[in-house]
């Protein structure tokens, strides 16, 4: 099975369970650090974030490119930044690409690539979610623990 079917079904397995986990108290969370801005508001950044920037590109050979930034920390297993992208049906997704994220504490960028299988995807509006999401070692085996996801309007443009 090659990497990218791995990190794919690892993904949508790892979707599955997030969408049918209970939500926890607010006092499971972990906590958020606090900051002033240059007028002395105080304004609070999440210690674990994704975010999708609002454009995208696609290829004359149907190559997805989708960007934006994470925060995390503490992972102790492999964590990545997975992104999938729907157009037309918001119930079929495809998965483009993943990467490796460093769980520093630090704000990142992220750049994912893929093609879909089909070809369907055309420039235009977009839906995009990000996953930030652990395979952390449980028992013996890496199960998803998720850090942060988020759904983003996008508009793929030619590139």
């Amino acid at each position: 099975m090659s990497l990218r079917l791995a990190l794919g079904a690892a993904a949508t397995a790892a979707l599955a369970l997030f969408a049918a986990a209970p939500s926890t108290s607010a006092a499971a969370d972990p906590p958020e650090s606090v900051t002033a801005d240059p007028k002395g508001r105080i304004a609070t950044d999440p210690p674990e974030s994704v975010t999708v920037d609002p454009k995208g590109r696609i290829a004359a050979d149907g190559t997805i490119t989708l960007t934006g930034t994470y925060r995390c920390v503490g992972g102790t297993g492999p964590v990545f930044v997975s992104s999938s992208i729907a157009q037309s049906d918001q119930s079929v997704r495809h998965g483009i690409g993943g990467s490796l994220a460093v769980c520093d504490g630090k704000k990142h960028r992220w750049e994912n690539t893929g093609k879909p299988y089909n070809r369907v995807l055309k420039a235009g509006a977009a839906q995009v979610e990000a996953t930030l999401m652990e395979l952390r070692p449980q028992g013996g085996l890496p199960l998803p623990t998720f850090h942060a996801a988020q759904r983003q309007d996008v508009t793929l443009a030619k590139s």
